[in-house]
């Protein structure tokens, strides 16, 4: 409880005696004679001391961490005090007595203020340090000064000492091994961190204590593989084969591999009790941070399966934790960590809180802390969420297992976000081959003439008599010939098919050909669904205006199975897959409404602001379920999450719909490193599906494009060769409901995930010639790679346009103006893969044509025209020809006369080709 301040009053009675005593104290007068008080003075005085001492111990607890000593390699070793933390500041003399009780968490239950200062030091301003006055809920405050209070001043078992030095000099000696036997190789070692290690083992067994069965970490390069071969059973000898340039997967996956710093493991550890915990360490690009919303959503995922937080009756976190291992600079420098914390607490994102470790290497690349950031630490960017944040010298292994405790039993209590800046150094540059002298000769300075922590500590140790020299030497012998045991195996190296195991079980890599799924359901099916969609309780107060335009209209078109626009066949594909065990969840900026207001799987009540979808109350036996989650303002963060969401289970539609089609550039570094090449390079499916709204309507240069160039480019398919299924992932660009609803359900009924980027539409929304009937979602139906013509004779069409989306519709308007009917336009609704035989049968029906033309919307310089060009006349066996918008810097213009101008021209010029 805070102490009240003295009265004005009473305090002006104190001031006067304290005149005649007090030398440069915070009222400024000069020390005369010692007063006398009497029995009322001396009780006003005790009062006064009690709450000024309340103030000094605030400030320790406030502003020690400014000047504690957690930097292991400072340029100075002067530890400068500051003015909030001295006694004089608050009216206080060192010998003043004090009553402990209620305001210090020691055995003491009063002493001096000497005393409590020498106790606030060792606490709060030596080899530990925290920040937690700025959070926002007091009882965390107050539960935060009891624990660091008791845990500090704890003394370490002589086991957990055993324990730790035993994995301080494994590191050390892997580090050793690998540098002897690979001399010339980038291992990002953990020298100089070597504490990072004490920290995984403290929290691994500190997880399973606590009956958490599945741990999910994202971790960069720095001490990877000493954690992979150290705690988390990966066998050195798959670690030795790679770094003599074997595959570390069986023949027979197509896969082109990874670097050998982006290794993984998914293993179980057992502790005493018989308790276990399953660690899952992801891969990771060396996008710095990347792999962070990942994490997320992979936990996220596996809450899902485990029913823990809103999907059950449990905690979030009560099962399954999520732990993020960063670097100091990349912290503070990659904007995805923002994202990612503004997320955390969100609903639909929420996953308990994550344990986040800083390795502060106290450099970036090469670049020195001070001019890496603009804050004192690298962590201030947690306060932005109001989270604890502990300081720890890395020279002290004890000190980190404390630091892990606190953390730990943080997260578990509040299930928030906490963070532990381990600061520590690099033995070598930003790698090993690297010379960091030449920028930061006065830090390496030091380095170099230091012992390293795992010697350091365990000379501490034989000097308590917890080890000694011999036993010493043993650990690292016994250690060097298990190691070397493993690299003589690599000859004899073949990798473990761990691959589509457990929920991933009757799934599988695609094949290089092209397989057709039906994809339709019984026309009564489509009927229930459509007519469930817009159901909702009786006292429910749906909006007005959508009881008119959305319930009353799909209430018809289901009833009739005719003009089934784009929202209904959506809702009807997602339902399906609901009723079919499939779970689905659509994730992005107000994607309950839709970006055009065209969606509304989610009814909001007027009156009670309560959210109703229909869709999760199918039936009564119901156990999947629809979860909208409409997003923070991002898009690397949330994409990211998506994808982890989608690479845990092959049971789960995961969607992210962009606001609009260009907004994915937020998201490049996922769709570049995880979305396009995660199966080749990891053997990670995902079935992710991206809505990107595309389409030139006069809405200027960035909410027109999805840029399809972009994601083309990304695809593996082949300018000379068919494309199978196995392409890394296919982008299409449907033109009816019906279509968009076979690709929805493909994406599930299939026996191999791929993601899936579609090209959506804006104005087909609610276009009426853009509608589909039942009988086209009907059973022995499925997506159409390309849409031909039969409007014409086939043997009176001499031009054949072929185009893609939106534009069609423009197309067939503008043929039906001119009455030309010597002209057929076809449709491409898949790019990738690219579908070689349906063209050929498209070419070959129209026998008579001479003339080939690609229409797009887009500039020349965009658009699908520079990926379907070599294709067509490579692989169709025909000269093609462009129309569309000039080549141009931005995807649309923004003046309206010029847009009008371009529409025009794209529109004549392709009925104007002279036979």
């Amino acid at each position: 409880m805070y102490l009240k301040l003295c009265k004005t009053n009473l305090l002006q009675n104190v001031r006067k005696q304290f005149r005649n005593y007090h030398s440069d104290n915070v009222f400024g007068f000069k020390r005369k004679n010692k007063p006398v008080y009497n029995a009322s003075d001396q009780v006003l005085k005790t009062q006064c001391d009690q709450s000024n001492f309340f103030r000094l111990v605030t400030a320790f607890r406030q502003h020690a961490h400014k000047t504690a000593d957690v930097n292991p390699v400072t340029l100075t070793r002067e530890i400068t005090i500051s003015p909030d933390l001295d006694p004089k500041r608050y009216c206080l003399e060192t010998d003043t007595q004090v009553k402990f009780t209620g305001i210090l968490n020691t055995t003491k239950s009063e002493g001096t203020v000497a005393e409590a200062v020498d106790f606030l030091r060792h606490v709060y301003g030596k080899n530990i340090a925290v920040e937690f006055t700025h959070l926002e809920n007091p009882e965390e405050i107050d539960w935060f000064c009891n624990r660091i209070e008791q845990l500090v001043p704890e003394e370490t078992n002589t086991e957990t000492k055993l324990r730790l030095g035993t994995e301080l000099l494994r590191s050390q000696n892997f580090d050793n091994f690998l540098a002897n036997k690979f001399t010339g190789v980038k291992r990002y070692g953990g020298e100089g961190a070597e504490s990072m290690m004490g920290f995984f083992s403290e929290f691994f067994r500190l997880a399973a204590e606590d009956n958490i069965e599945q741990l999910v970490v994202a971790m960069p390069h720095r001490g990877r593989l000493n954690l992979l071969t150290g705690m988390l059973n990966f066998p050195p000898v798959k670690m030795f084969a790679k770094l003599k340039g074997k595959s570390n997967f069986p023949d027979k996956y197509q896969v082109t591999g990874d670097v050998l710093s982006h290794f993984v493991s998914s293993t179980d550890l057992k502790f005493a009790d018989n308790k276990n915990l399953h660690v899952t360490l992801l891969y990771n690009p060396s996008h710095l941070e990347a792999v962070n919303p990942v994490s997320m959503g992979k936990t996220r995922a596996k809450q899902l399966e485990n029913r823990d937080g809103d999907y059950g009756d449990r905690r979030w976190g009560d099962k399954i934790v999520n732990l993020q291992v960063h670097g100091d600079a990349a912290i503070t420098g990659q904007g995805v960590n923002q994202e990612c914390l503004a997320l955390s607490g969100t609903p639909h994102y929420e996953i308990g809180g994550s344990i986040h470790l800083i390795v502060n290497n106290q450099l970036g690349f090469t670049t020195p802390a001070d001019r890496g950031r603009s804050s004192r630490y690298c962590t201030d960017l947690a306060k932005m969420i109001s989270a604890p944040i502990i300081h720890v010298n890395g020279d002290f292994p004890e000190m980190v297992l404390k630091a892990t405790k606190l953390a730990f039993e943080y997260q578990r209590k509040f299930r928030k976000e906490v963070f532990i800046d381990l600061n520590c150094y690099r033995q070598w540059g930003h790698n090993e081959l690297d010379d960091p002298t030449f920028t930061n000769p006065s830090l390496y300075g030091i380095i170099r003439s230091r012992g390293t922590v795992p010697d350091q500590y365990t000379k501490k140790l034989i000097e308590e008599g917890v080890l000694n020299e011999e036993e010493k030497n043993t650990i690292i012998k016994e250690h060097t010939k298990w190691l070397n045991e493993h690299l003589k195996a690599v000859e004899t190296y073949k990798p473990d098919d761990v691959y589509f195991k457990n929920q991933w079980e009757g799934f599988s890599q695609a094949e290089e050909t092209i397989t057709r799924w039906d994809t339709g359901i019984h026309l009564d099916l489509l009927t229930y669904i459509g007519s469930k969609s817009v159901q909702f309780p009786e006292h429910f107060n749906v909006h007005p205006t959508l009881l008119k335009t959305h319930v009353k209209n799909r209430l018809a078109r289901v009833a009739e199975g005719v003009n089934i626009d784009w929202s209904t066949a959506e809702t009807l594909a997602l339902g399906s897959l609901l009723y079919e065990g499939y779970n689905v969840r659509i994730s992005g900026q107000d994607v309950g409404r839709g970006t055009f207001s065209h969606r509304h799987v989610m009814l909001v009540d007027q009156q009670t602001n309560h959210i109703y979808i229909p869709l999760n109350n199918l039936h009564e036996n119901q156990n999947s379920f629809l979860e909208i989650a409409n997003s923070i303002l991002s898009e690397e963060a949330v994409l990211g999450y998506e994808y982890g969401m989608s690479i845990e289970s092959p049971k789960n539609l995961i969607i992210w719909e962009a606001q609009f089609g260009d907004f994915f550039n937020g998201a490049q570094i996922i769709l570049d490193t995880f979305v396009s090449n995660g199966e080749v390079k990891w053997l990670w499916s995902s079935g992710l599906v991206v809505l990107l709204p595309h389409g030139y309507d006069g809405a200027g240069p960035e909410h027109s494009s999805a840029r399809i160039e972009r994601f083309l480019q990304m695809t593996d398919s082949k300018e000379d060769k068919v494309d199978g299924d196995n392409v890394n992932m296919q982008v299409c660009h449907p033109s009816t409901p019906a279509q968009y609803f076979h690709l929805l359900r493909r994406q599930m009924v299939r026996n191999f995930r791929k993601p899936l980027i579609v090209i959506g539409p804006k104005t087909l929304l609610r276009l009426p010639e853009a509608t589909s009937n039942f009988a086209d979602m009907a059973p022995q139906t499925t997506f159409q790679p390309v849409i031909t013509d039969n409007t014409h004779d086939p043997k009176q069409i001499q031009v054949i346009l072929f185009t893609s989306g939106k534009h069609f519709y423009n197309l067939v308007s503008k043929r039906q103006s001119l009455g030309v009917k010597n002209v057929a336009i076809v449709r491409l609704e898949s790019y990738c893969p690219f579908p070689t035989l349906e063209l050929q049968q498209e070419v070959a029906k129209f026998s008579n044509a001479k003339i080939f033309v690609w229409c797009q919307e887009e500039p020349q310089n965009m658009g699908a025209w520079s990926f379907v060009k070599p294709r067509f006349e490579n692989l169709v066996g025909r000269k093609i020809q462009f129309c569309g918008r000039p080549t141009q810097a931005a995807p649309a213009v923004g003046i309206g006369e010029l847009h009008d101008l371009q529409v025009s021209e794209i529109l004549s010029k392709p009925f104007s080709f002279e036979i």
